[in-house]
């Protein structure tokens, strides 16, 4: 096993983290730009196998980073069970919603997802043959509770107060409604990893308004069954968790859900992260994105910090979330050279 990603998530302690960010394919990238107005619109481009390879591939050329993740988007799950999806321009997405059992019944099965994610495969496949032999191929889904926000709001919600309404109100509906994602997760990672993915990444990105009980059973006990699932049927499978400001919460998680990697949002503290969340493997993250935008002394300053503080155990460099649109690409030429020397 050569490749820097896959042996920081064997539990390998290297002199140099491996790194990749979040969005590393996105609109801060000028090609990216250009290829995306070529597509036509946005979901156009996750569904053109070539062109969504192609973006995956750009931020490779410009940076030499050790992995890549597929380009697609969180959403294309609840629409190949049926949800309608459209992108509002300069407002996100906006689904069909689930607000009680007639609207679960209209969703079709999981096994009737494939037909519809049959090119994010093909983009997989595309990727594992174009892909530098030394870059790991990182498929990914949306957490089921992160999945079900948005199809219950119809849209991004900066409280994910309509799922947390309707887990109070029907729990047996939101309850169902999980484990219909759970299954299909399973089911969309798994053929994910067929076409040539290496690792899987669960993005919960609202998990952090969960709390209690609520955390223990629509945050850790999904990615458990997800991951049990999939190292069922591809043993050895390295998968990174990443329960957004999940906070005291990371604590554990990568023992309760059997996660080989726990990416971590900078709201936390990298000094607090290895001595609290890294004693259990790997880590990821967790550079502030808004670095990437401002630049200067403070970019290489912070960046040099969160490698000291968990050069003592497996680490891969990461942002703490998705690198912005107003990113300056030289910035991210700043950040490597302070990783690398």
């Amino acid at each position: 096993m050569t490749k820097t990603i896959l042996r920081a998530l064997a539990g390998e302690t290297l002199p140099v983290p491996p790194v990749w960010m979040m969005r590393q394919a996105g609109r801060y990238l000028p090609e990216y730009r250009e290829t995306r107005a070529k597509a036509g619109d946005f979901l156009s481009l996750c569904y053109n196998p070539d062109l969504a390879a192609e973006v995956t591939l750009q931020p490779l050329r410009r940076y030499g980073f050790d992995a890549a993740i597929l380009f697609a988007d969180i959403l294309l799950l609840p629409q190949a069970l049926g949800s309608d999806l459209w992108f509002e321009t300069g407002e996100g997405p906006r689904l069909s919603t689930i607000t009680g059992p007639a609207d679960l019944a209209r969703l079709k099965d999981r096994d009737a997802i494939h037909e519809t994610l049959a090119p994010v495969y093909e983009t997989v496949r595309i990727l594992s043959r174009e892909l530098p032999k030394e870059v790991t191929l990182i498929g990914f889904a949306g957490a089921p509770w992160t999945v079900a926000t948005y199809m219950i709001a119809g849209r991004g919600t900066p409280d994910q107060g309509p799922a947390h309404a309707l887990k109070a109100a029907d729990r047996a509906t939101f309850a169902a409604l999980i484990d219909l994602l759970t299954e299909a997760t399973i089911d969309y990672l798994s053929a994910q990893v067929e076409a040539g993915a290496e690792v899987v990444k669960l993005f919960d990105s609202w998990a952090g308004s969960l709390k209690g009980q609520d955390f223990d059973d629509f945050a850790v006990a999904p990615a458990k069954r997800i991951i049990a699932a999939l190292k069922a049927r591809h043993p050895g499978l390295p998968v990174i968790a990443f329960p957004r400001e999940a906070r005291e919460r990371y604590v554990g998680f990568a023992k309760a859900t059997g996660a080989d990697c726990v990416a971590l949002d900078n709201s936390v503290a990298a000094d607090w992260a290895a001595e609290n969340v890294q004693t259990d493997g790997c880590v990821q993250g967790n550079l502030d994105p808004s670095l990437l935008v401002t630049g200067g002394e403070a970019l290489v300053t912070e960046t040099r910090r969160i490698v000291k503080a968990f050069s003592n155990g497996p680490h891969i460099f990461n942002l703490g979330h998705g690198i912005t649109p107003d990113a300056d690409p030289e910035n991210v030429h700043r950040m490597l050279a302070a990783i690398r020397g």
